[in-house]
């Protein structure tokens, strides 16, 4: 039977199983569970799941008490994580962790407008490029989005930008008015853009 923990999250048996080995195994059993929302990635977000000491828990953090398991989650990935399941990973040799979470997507209704114009229009042509455009965050009119793939680098990703994007996005959803891309095109493996040329 899984475990609940206060609403927050969800432990499967299985993952239970796994975390107490690796406590054992490594001779920590007081470590505690950290959780975190490293990063959204589109509709997705990106996960942090590790074993830390309980000493280096914050004052801003969520503990929760689950059967001799602390379960450690900072207040801004709590509001993502609720109701979420962290469970056994069978596609990690030995066995990993992932988490499954019913809150995948943009809550914002301005986000996932813009998600659903980066959907439907942008992505599909893009990705016949190797490109791919990724929405990070929306605030007070400002969309701020990464481009990858062949995307980063590229010497043509400002016309992309300017007249690719930013006009479907504006055109689209209203409420959008400035687009920022927040890419380290400099990290980019496109052969089109060359550092220091």
């Amino acid at each position: 039977m899984p475990a609940m923990i206060d609403q927050l999250l969800t432990i499967t048996p299985d993952a239970r199983s796994k975390i107490d080995g690796v406590r054992t195994f490594n001779d920590f059993p007081d470590a505690v569970l950290r959780v975190r929302v490293a990063a959204r990635e589109g509709r997705s977000f990106r996960y942090e799941i590790a074993l830390e000491d309980p000493r280096d828990r914050t004052d801003g953090d969520i503990a929760v008490e689950a059967d001799g398991l602390t379960v450690v989650v900072d207040a801004a990935s709590a509001v993502d994580l609720t109701g979420a399941t962290i469970e056994l990973d069978p596609t990690v040799t030995g066995g990993g962790l992932r988490i499954a979470n019913p809150n995948e997507g943009w809550q914002d209704p301005v986000a996932r407008a813009v998600q659903d114009v980066l959907d439907r229009q942008i992505n599909p042509g893009v990705g016949s490029h190797g490109g791919m455009v990724t929405l990070v965050d929306v605030k007070e009119g400002t969309a701020f989005m990464r481009f990858g793939g062949g995307c980063q680098g590229c010497a043509a990703v400002d016309v992309t930008l300017k007249q690719g994007v930013e006009t479907a996005v504006r055109n689209a959803v209203p409420a959008i008015q400035a687009i920022v891309d927040v890419t380290d095109h400099q990290a980019g493996a496109n052969p089109y853009y060359q550092h220091g040329h």
